[in-house]
Protein backbone atom coordinates (compact mmCIF):
# COMPACT_ATOMS: atom_id res chain seq x y z
CA UNK A 1 0.00 0.00 0.00
CA UNK A 2 1.59 3.29 -0.86
CA UNK A 3 2.24 5.95 1.96
CA UNK A 4 1.57 9.83 1.66
CA UNK A 5 2.68 12.47 3.33
CA UNK A 6 0.63 14.68 5.36
CA UNK A 7 -0.44 17.76 3.42
CA UNK A 8 -1.54 21.62 4.66
CA UNK A 9 -2.22 24.84 3.00
CA UNK A 10 0.54 27.24 1.29
CA UNK A 11 -2.14 30.13 1.84
CA UNK A 12 -5.27 31.25 4.46
CA UNK A 13 -8.31 31.03 2.85
CA UNK A 14 -11.53 32.73 3.72
CA UNK A 15 -15.37 32.08 3.55
CA UNK A 16 -18.28 34.05 4.84
CA UNK A 17 -21.56 32.97 5.45
CA UNK A 18 -24.09 32.37 8.09
CA UNK A 19 -25.35 29.35 9.97
CA UNK A 20 -27.81 27.22 8.45
CA UNK A 21 -29.85 26.70 11.64
CA UNK A 22 -28.39 29.61 13.83
CA UNK A 23 -28.55 32.15 11.42
CA UNK A 24 -25.38 34.18 12.39
CA UNK A 25 -23.08 35.43 10.56
CA UNK A 26 -19.45 33.95 10.64
CA UNK A 27 -16.19 34.17 8.73
CA UNK A 28 -14.43 31.03 8.51
CA UNK A 29 -10.43 31.69 7.70
CA UNK A 30 -8.24 28.77 7.19
CA UNK A 31 -4.53 28.99 7.95
CA UNK A 32 -1.48 26.48 7.12
CA UNK A 33 -0.89 24.31 10.07
CA UNK A 34 2.57 22.34 11.01
CA UNK A 35 2.46 18.72 10.69
CA UNK A 36 0.95 16.73 13.21
CA UNK A 37 -1.28 19.23 14.17
CA UNK A 38 -5.09 17.70 12.59
CA UNK A 39 -7.55 19.86 12.10
CA UNK A 40 -8.54 22.62 14.99
CA UNK A 41 -11.49 25.20 14.73
CA UNK A 42 -10.07 28.29 17.05
CA UNK A 43 -13.27 30.63 18.72
CA UNK A 44 -11.84 33.62 17.68
CA UNK A 45 -14.74 35.64 19.29
CA UNK A 46 -14.08 33.95 22.91
CA UNK A 47 -12.38 34.95 25.42
CA UNK A 48 -8.98 33.45 25.52
CA UNK A 49 -9.45 32.07 21.74
CA UNK A 50 -9.98 28.63 22.92
CA UNK A 51 -8.94 25.82 20.41
CA UNK A 52 -11.07 23.02 19.62
CA UNK A 53 -9.33 20.22 17.83
CA UNK A 54 -11.10 18.05 15.86
CA UNK A 55 -11.59 14.53 17.39
CA UNK A 56 -14.05 12.47 19.15
CA UNK A 57 -13.04 13.22 22.20
CA UNK A 58 -14.92 16.47 21.86
CA UNK A 59 -17.50 15.16 19.50
CA UNK A 60 -21.33 16.09 20.84
CA UNK A 61 -24.02 14.34 19.84
CA UNK A 62 -26.45 16.96 18.18
CA UNK A 63 -29.84 16.53 16.02
CA UNK A 64 -29.51 16.99 12.30
CA UNK A 65 -25.36 17.69 12.40
CA UNK A 66 -22.11 17.42 13.25
CA UNK A 67 -21.30 19.16 16.41
CA UNK A 68 -17.96 19.56 18.42
CA UNK A 69 -17.74 20.67 22.80
CA UNK A 70 -14.29 21.43 24.68
CA UNK A 71 -15.52 23.50 27.89
CA UNK A 72 -17.17 26.65 26.63
CA UNK A 73 -16.25 26.59 23.36
CA UNK A 74 -18.45 25.09 20.75
CA UNK A 75 -18.83 24.58 16.76
CA UNK A 76 -21.92 23.59 15.23
CA UNK A 77 -22.34 21.68 11.50
CA UNK A 78 -18.65 20.69 11.10
CA UNK A 79 -19.33 18.46 8.93
CA UNK A 80 -19.17 20.04 5.52
CA UNK A 81 -16.44 21.66 6.41
CA UNK A 82 -14.46 18.49 7.64
CA UNK A 83 -15.26 16.86 4.32
CA UNK A 84 -13.96 19.37 1.88
CA UNK A 85 -10.94 18.93 3.69
CA UNK A 86 -10.67 15.09 4.14
CA UNK A 87 -11.57 15.14 0.33
CA UNK A 88 -9.14 17.15 -0.69
CA UNK A 89 -6.64 15.01 1.62
CA UNK A 90 -5.97 18.69 3.62
CA UNK A 91 -4.70 17.25 7.23
CA UNK A 92 -2.85 19.97 9.04
CA UNK A 93 -4.95 23.44 9.18
CA UNK A 94 -5.99 25.73 11.98
CA UNK A 95 -10.01 27.65 11.61
CA UNK A 96 -10.02 30.55 12.80
CA UNK A 97 -14.49 31.11 13.20
CA UNK A 98 -16.25 33.72 15.10
CA UNK A 99 -19.36 32.11 15.57
CA UNK A 100 -20.70 28.80 17.37
CA UNK A 101 -21.80 27.48 13.70
CA UNK A 102 -20.30 27.24 10.81
CA UNK A 103 -21.32 29.18 7.60
CA UNK A 104 -23.79 27.54 5.53
CA UNK A 105 -23.04 28.39 1.91
CA UNK A 106 -24.49 26.65 -0.43
CA UNK A 107 -25.62 23.64 1.69
CA UNK A 108 -22.72 21.74 -0.04
CA UNK A 109 -18.84 21.99 0.47
CA UNK A 110 -17.78 23.38 -2.72
CA UNK A 111 -17.63 27.04 -1.71
CA UNK A 112 -14.90 25.39 1.03
CA UNK A 113 -13.41 23.33 -1.78
CA UNK A 114 -12.98 26.43 -3.96
CA UNK A 115 -11.12 28.56 -1.17
CA UNK A 116 -8.71 25.98 -0.43
CA UNK A 117 -7.83 24.72 -3.75
CA UNK A 118 -7.12 28.97 -4.07
CA UNK A 119 -4.87 28.75 -1.32
CA UNK A 120 -2.68 25.86 -2.47
CA UNK A 121 -1.65 22.56 -0.87
CA UNK A 122 1.22 21.41 -0.38
CA UNK A 123 2.47 18.28 1.22
CA UNK A 124 4.86 18.07 4.11
CA UNK A 125 7.57 15.58 5.53
CA UNK A 126 5.78 12.91 8.20
CA UNK A 127 3.75 10.08 6.69
CA UNK A 128 -0.64 10.37 7.07
CA UNK A 129 -1.62 7.84 9.56
CA UNK A 130 -3.92 5.22 8.01
CA UNK A 131 -5.94 2.83 9.77
CA UNK A 132 -6.49 -0.14 7.46
CA UNK A 133 -10.10 -2.51 8.90
CA UNK A 134 -9.32 -6.18 8.96
CA UNK A 135 -12.81 -7.05 10.05
CA UNK A 136 -16.49 -5.80 9.69
CA UNK A 137 -18.12 -3.85 12.29
CA UNK A 138 -21.80 -2.33 12.59
CA UNK A 139 -24.13 -0.30 14.16
CA UNK A 140 -27.91 -0.17 13.59
CA UNK A 141 -30.29 1.83 15.39
CA UNK A 142 -32.75 0.85 17.85
CA UNK A 143 -35.82 0.20 14.87
CA UNK A 144 -33.59 -1.99 12.74
CA UNK A 145 -34.20 0.61 10.43
CA UNK A 146 -30.97 2.30 9.40
CA UNK A 147 -27.84 0.87 9.67
CA UNK A 148 -23.71 1.73 8.78
CA UNK A 149 -20.64 -1.03 8.42
CA UNK A 150 -17.52 -0.93 7.36
CA UNK A 151 -15.43 -4.17 6.49
CA UNK A 152 -12.20 -4.59 4.53
CA UNK A 153 -11.27 -4.00 1.10
CA UNK A 154 -8.52 -3.83 -1.47
CA UNK A 155 -8.71 -0.77 -2.44
CA UNK A 156 -6.06 1.87 -1.45
CA UNK A 157 -8.58 4.58 -0.55
CA UNK A 158 -11.44 4.62 1.42
CA UNK A 159 -14.85 3.51 -0.57
CA UNK A 160 -18.34 4.14 0.55
CA UNK A 161 -21.52 2.73 -0.93
CA UNK A 162 -24.71 4.48 0.34
CA UNK A 163 -28.29 3.55 -0.35
CA UNK A 164 -31.13 6.07 0.19
CA UNK A 165 -34.67 4.51 0.54
CA UNK A 166 -37.22 6.52 2.64
CA UNK A 167 -40.21 4.44 1.48
CA UNK A 168 -42.77 4.88 -1.54
CA UNK A 169 -44.31 7.93 -0.22
CA UNK A 170 -41.26 9.93 0.36
CA UNK A 171 -40.74 12.59 -2.78
CA UNK A 172 -37.30 11.74 -2.62
CA UNK A 173 -36.80 8.88 -4.61
CA UNK A 174 -34.75 5.53 -4.15
CA UNK A 175 -30.49 5.93 -4.72
CA UNK A 176 -27.52 4.57 -4.84
CA UNK A 177 -23.89 5.61 -5.00
CA UNK A 178 -20.98 4.14 -4.23
CA UNK A 179 -17.45 6.12 -4.92
CA UNK A 180 -13.66 5.19 -4.41
CA UNK A 181 -13.06 8.40 -2.50
CA UNK A 182 -9.83 10.60 -4.01
CA UNK A 183 -9.32 14.04 -4.09
CA UNK A 184 -10.37 13.99 -8.07
CA UNK A 185 -13.45 11.51 -7.28
CA UNK A 186 -14.37 14.09 -4.35
CA UNK A 187 -14.14 17.33 -6.31
CA UNK A 188 -16.09 15.66 -9.26
CA UNK A 189 -18.93 13.21 -8.08
CA UNK A 190 -19.67 14.43 -4.06
CA UNK A 191 -18.29 18.14 -3.10
CA UNK A 192 -21.44 19.87 -4.75
CA UNK A 193 -23.65 17.82 -3.45
CA UNK A 194 -26.30 19.87 -1.39
CA UNK A 195 -27.95 19.20 2.17
CA UNK A 196 -31.68 18.93 1.85
CA UNK A 197 -34.68 18.38 3.81
CA UNK A 198 -38.94 17.74 3.47
CA UNK A 199 -40.68 21.27 3.49
CA UNK A 200 -42.73 19.25 6.28
CA UNK A 201 -39.11 19.43 8.34
CA UNK A 202 -38.57 23.41 7.77
CA UNK A 203 -41.59 24.52 9.41
CA UNK A 204 -40.84 22.12 12.65
CA UNK A 205 -37.65 23.56 12.08
CA UNK A 206 -38.29 26.92 12.08
CA UNK A 207 -41.08 26.64 14.66
CA UNK A 208 -37.80 25.35 17.46
CA UNK A 209 -36.26 28.63 16.07
CA UNK A 210 -34.09 27.35 13.71
CA UNK A 211 -33.31 28.02 9.86
CA UNK A 212 -34.99 31.74 10.24
CA UNK A 213 -32.90 32.71 7.08
CA UNK A 214 -32.56 30.27 4.95
CA UNK A 215 -34.66 30.09 1.66
CA UNK A 216 -35.49 27.17 -0.86
CA UNK A 217 -31.79 28.56 -2.70
CA UNK A 218 -29.83 28.07 0.54
CA UNK A 219 -29.98 23.99 0.16
CA UNK A 220 -32.51 21.98 -1.31
CA UNK A 221 -36.15 21.62 -0.09
CA UNK A 222 -38.65 18.90 -1.26
CA UNK A 223 -42.01 19.37 -1.12
CA UNK A 224 -44.97 16.17 -2.62
CA UNK A 225 -43.96 17.09 -6.29
CA UNK A 226 -40.26 17.39 -5.87
CA UNK A 227 -37.19 20.11 -5.26
CA UNK A 228 -39.34 23.88 -4.35
CA UNK A 229 -37.70 26.93 -5.90
CA UNK A 230 -34.16 24.97 -7.21
CA UNK A 231 -32.76 22.89 -9.31
CA UNK A 232 -31.21 19.38 -8.71
CA UNK A 233 -27.14 19.67 -9.72
CA UNK A 234 -27.83 15.47 -10.27
CA UNK A 235 -30.24 13.18 -10.31
CA UNK A 236 -29.03 11.59 -7.46
CA UNK A 237 -27.94 15.11 -5.45
CA UNK A 238 -29.21 13.40 -1.91
CA UNK A 239 -27.34 10.32 -1.95
CA UNK A 240 -24.01 12.16 -2.89
CA UNK A 241 -24.65 14.53 -0.07
CA UNK A 242 -25.05 11.07 2.22
CA UNK A 243 -21.81 10.76 1.26
CA UNK A 244 -20.52 13.91 1.55
CA UNK A 245 -21.36 14.18 5.54
CA UNK A 246 -20.09 10.71 6.01
CA UNK A 247 -16.71 11.65 5.06
CA UNK A 248 -17.23 14.78 7.23
CA UNK A 249 -18.29 12.47 10.07
CA UNK A 250 -15.51 9.84 10.06
CA UNK A 251 -12.97 12.61 9.76
CA UNK A 252 -13.46 12.71 13.50
CA UNK A 253 -11.07 9.72 13.23
CA UNK A 254 -7.96 11.70 12.19
CA UNK A 255 -6.58 8.95 10.00
CA UNK A 256 -6.69 7.72 6.75
CA UNK A 257 -9.39 4.75 6.54
CA UNK A 258 -8.92 1.96 4.44
CA UNK A 259 -12.39 0.01 4.00
CA UNK A 260 -15.88 -0.39 2.69
CA UNK A 261 -18.32 1.81 4.18
CA UNK A 262 -21.67 0.29 3.28
CA UNK A 263 -24.54 2.67 4.76
CA UNK A 264 -28.61 2.40 4.41
CA UNK A 265 -30.21 5.47 5.72
CA UNK A 266 -27.95 6.32 7.71
CA UNK A 267 -27.20 9.93 9.10
CA UNK A 268 -24.94 11.50 11.46
CA UNK A 269 -25.57 9.87 14.51
CA UNK A 270 -24.98 6.54 13.07
CA UNK A 271 -22.16 7.51 11.43
CA UNK A 272 -20.80 8.64 14.49
CA UNK A 273 -21.15 5.30 16.54
CA UNK A 274 -19.37 3.79 13.83
CA UNK A 275 -16.23 6.00 14.10
CA UNK A 276 -16.21 5.56 18.18
CA UNK A 277 -16.70 1.50 17.17
CA UNK A 278 -13.66 2.10 15.02
CA UNK A 279 -11.65 3.57 17.34
CA UNK A 280 -12.58 1.41 19.57
CA UNK A 281 -11.73 -1.96 17.89
CA UNK A 282 -8.16 -0.18 16.77
CA UNK A 283 -7.53 1.06 20.27
CA UNK A 284 -8.42 -1.87 22.01
CA UNK A 285 -10.24 0.65 24.74
CA UNK A 286 -13.40 1.92 25.91
CA UNK A 287 -14.51 4.93 23.41
CA UNK A 288 -14.44 8.20 24.20
CA UNK A 289 -18.16 9.63 25.65
CA UNK A 290 -20.49 11.03 23.30
CA UNK A 291 -22.45 13.91 24.98
CA UNK A 292 -26.02 14.37 23.41
CA UNK A 293 -28.47 16.94 22.43
CA UNK A 294 -31.48 16.63 21.45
Amino acid sequence: MAERRQRTLIRNAEVHGFGLFSGMDVCLRFHPAPEETGIVFRRVDLKGQPDLPVSLEFLESTHRRTSLVRENARVELTEHVLAALAGLQIDNCLIEIDAPEVPGVDGSCRPFVEELLSAGIEAQHAKRATLRIDRMLEVEDDRGEANVKIQPHLSDHLVISYYLDYGKNSPIPPQTFTIDVTPESFLKEIAFARTFVLESEVAMLRAAGYGTRVTEKDLLVYGNDGVIGNTLRAPDECVRHKILDAIGDFALLGCDLRGHISAYRSGHHLNQQLAQKIATSSAGQSPAPTRHVA
